[in-house]
């Protein structure tokens, strides 16, 4: 059984941006005329900015900017397709070191060019290049042989929890947490230029996007069908000219690919947040954290049994050393009994968790743990309080992982 903890996203939020004007919290679907279609064809985009939990004003954009397709001045993440470009190209830097907004630096992630990974990527790292991967595990192994700089992961949102596992993904692999950052993601219905509400019969985007909008296409009454990711939905439709398919995508991916946005706000839960990490190699991980900027520092316990009192330790171990949590996820997979033969339980049971041992003698080792703790905590890892928290912790643990330290972020930044 797996118990998994939400986002955590704190009461009052780090807003680079003093500005605010109030968002009135609306769960209904807003349509607009194909001819109107905001932020696309040169129409100036509708301002509609996300709710924070409490109801309060509203989130900043990037550096005070619109987000990207304006980011720092700029037009998209490498040009602006304004419905004649059938591809999108995204130039690929041969440079590592990389300046403070990330110029030099190579960014895989999984999608096709618009992808919300992408959009978080050019958030985090205005000035990197990105590289478009099919899959997640594509992005991580890209770090790994020196064809990217960094892989960007989703980790959790606030609708999905960590449905999507990206956590145990990054635990086979020998990279670092580098950076975090928070995207607000808001649903748009896409479609080619002309087409109406009316005529869609059928609407593509990633299963998860599709999840996410279910009472809105419900009411429209569409066939739905999953596809690999949402940008990829998007250039699926513009590729083959599809005039009675709409797909699920973000504004931006409107405005890169030149589509007409038919509604906005198309998912059932108005506050909508996903997480996503930066990863690196290790020996490229940021060496000293901005003078502004509170550390964070990111771990895995794993252990065989008992999983309870291990947790309480866990807890005792940072409690007693008045050092916050920021995440905590417990996975216990009680089927397996803890034994050896974790691995071959039973159909029922969760599959273990496989950890690369990168302290082992030699070559670094998988090894499979069935109960596990993901743990974020504030504070860096040379913090003497939070390496005694550790120290005893790996008193009792079977294996203890630090994942990485870095600047915490608790900004929410909206592509809006």
């Amino acid at each position: 059984m797996a118990y998994t903890s939400s986002l955590h996203l704190p009461k009052h939020l780090l807003l680079p941006n003093p500005r605010r004007t109030r968002h009135r919290p609306s769960s209904s679907v807003s349509f607009v005329p194909a001819a109107k279609a905001s932020g696309v064809n040169g129409h100036a985009p509708e301002k509609q900015q996300p709710p924070q939990p409490n109801g309060k004003p509203r989130i900043n954009g990037v550096n005070g900017h619109k987000g990207v397709n304006g980011v720092n001045g700029n037009k998209g993440v490498n040009g602006h397709v304004n419905g004649h470009a059938d591809r999108i190209h995204l130039s690929v830097s041969t440079g590592g070191g990389g300046g403070q907004d990330g110029s030099g630096l190579r960014v895989a992630f999984q999608g096709a060019p618009g992808a919300y990974s992408e959009f978080a990527a050019k958030t985090a790292l205005p000035g990197c290049d990105t590289v478009p991967c099919r899959a997640f595990a594509d992005a991580l192994a890209a770090v790994e042989r020196g064809g990217a700089d960094r892989a960007i992961l989703p980790v959790e949102s606030t609708m999905e929890g960590t449905a999507l596992r990206n956590y145990d993904l990054l635990l086979r692999h020998d990279l670092v947490v580098a950076q975090e950052i928070n995207l607000f993601v808001h649903y748009c219905l896409l479609a080619m230029p002309g087409v109406r509400a009316a005529e869609v019969r059928r609407v593509i985007s990633h299963p998860m996007a599709l999840a996410h909008c279910g009472r809105a296409l419900a009411r429209l009454g569409v066939d739905r069908e999953p596809v690999e990711d949402t940008a990829g939905a998007v250039e699926m439709l513009r590729s083959n000219r599809m005039l009675d398919t709409a797909a699920i995508a973000s504004p931006r991916a409107a405005d890169l690919y030149g589509l007409d946005v038919l509604a906005h706000g198309l998912q059932d839960e108005s506050w909508n947040v996903t997480r996503f990490l930066l990863l690196s190699r290790p020996h490229e991980a940021p060496v000293a954290l901005p003078a502004y900027a509170d550390a964070k520092t990111s771990m895995v316990v794993a252990h065989r049994g008992g999983s309870m009192a291990v947790l309480l330790k866990v807890l005792s171990a940072f409690s007693s050393r008045n050092i916050n949590l920021t995440k905590l996820e417990v996975i216990n997979n009680e089927g397996d009994g803890g034994g050896p033969d974790a691995a071959g339980a039973g159909a029922g049971a969760r599959p273990p968790v496989m950890i690369l041992d990168t302290s082992a003698r030699g070559a670094p080792t998988l090894r499979a743990f069935p109960h596990v703790l993901y743990v974020d905590c504030a504070g860096a890892a040379s913090d003497p309080r939070v390496r005694e928290a550790i120290q005893e912790i790996e008193k009792f643990a079977v294996f203890v992982r630090v994942l990485g330290c870095y600047a915490a972020d608790s900004t929410i930044y909206d592509l809006q």
